[in-house]
């Protein structure tokens, strides 16, 4: 058996047994935000492409999940797929757009479509504004009561691991080549013959489909949809869990959504708004002395250790 499936199933125990050490409400959160993280990881580490409004689609898929639910009354799992699926329609229409710019200019693109998404949730009234959604019911799923945590839990847990599953496929695919090209040297690719244009979007639209896949389950969660999920500071966090825990590595971002969200629930209480401060210090940090991450440092460092090229 390889390295990579032994940790692969590891993982998955810790998975299965957390709830039974640690509050699950905390773990479910962590598994929302390493899917969004894994998303957008997706896009920036392995395409190359660095999104400032992702958060847009966290937001999106938080607020046409909760009101399925809530208004609709539909089935739960209908209202999982409906907010992943406008979070990916939502994609389809930013990333047509902003594939048409590179570098800094796809960024600023990105974040002033994101604001302007973020405008509308203010102002819109099925969202509640400022208020935001709340009262979201967790329903049911095939006869198990999602009330609970501990099924919620198992709920969430299964749909991240296949999610990750997803990823990992498309990243060793023919198709995951293709980007990790694009992103090493675009004009080659193109010499080769690849429509980048269509393979970025794909990519793009595959990122905010997942990503929107993270905010339907995290608005499961928590019963409730917030502005603060569309806003653009949770792009911001995103992007810090990903270079924290090590951008185009496989566990790198489910490292860094673990250590930033167990940081900041263990510390909003101890320093209230310093944790933002806190958290802008382990960026430059992250910066400056762990270029490759967390899980990226590691690998480079074992590496080292058996002799191989970092």
């Amino acid at each position: 058996m390889s390295r990579s499936a032994i940790g692969y199933i590891a993982l998955l125990a810790f998975g299965l047994a957390a709830p039974f050490f640690i509050y699950p409400v905390l773990v479910m959160k962590v598994l929302c935000f390493a899917l969004f993280a894994c998303a957008f990881n997706l896009l920036l580490g392995y395409t190359g492409l660095l999104s400032f409004g992702h958060a847009v689609f966290l937001g999106t898929a938080g607020y046409v999940t909760g009101h399925a639910l809530k208004v609709w009354e539909l089935p739960t799992l209908v209202g999982l797929l409906a907010g992943a699926g406008a979070a990916a329609v939502l994609g389809w229409v930013i990333g047509s757009l902003a594939i048409r710019r590179q570098g800094i200019y796809f960024a600023m693109v990105t974040l002033a479509l994101a604001q302007m998404m973020f405008f509308f949730f203010l102002q819109a009234s099925f969202t509640g504004g400022e208020d935001g959604l709340q009262g979201i019911p967790r329903g049911t799923l095939f006869g198990i009561d999602l009330a609970d945590d501990m099924n919620l839990y198992y709920l969430v847990l299964a749909i991240f691991a296949a999610s990750f599953w997803l990823i990992q496929r498309v990243i060793h695919s023919p198709f995951g080549q293709i980007l990790k090209a694009i992103r090493e040297n675009e004009p080659r690719a193109i010499s080769l013959g690849y429509d980048v244009a269509k393979y970025k979007l794909l990519a793009f639209v595959l990122s905010a489909g997942l990503a929107g896949l993270a905010g339907a389950t995290k608005a499961l969660v928590f019963k409730f949809a917030t502005l603060s999920d569309a806003h653009w500071h949770t792009s911001g966090e995103v992007v810090l869990m990903t270079l924290l825990g090590g951008m185009g590595t496989v566990f790198g971002p489910l490292v860094g959504a673990s250590v930033i969200v167990t940081l900041q629930n263990e510390l909003a209480d101890k320093v209230g708004s310093l944790v933002t401060v806190i958290m802008g210090a382990i960026f430059v940090v992250c910066v400056l002395a762990f270029r490759r991450g967390i899980v990226g440092e590691s690998l480079a460092l074992y590496r080292r250790m058996i002799g191989q090229k970092p």
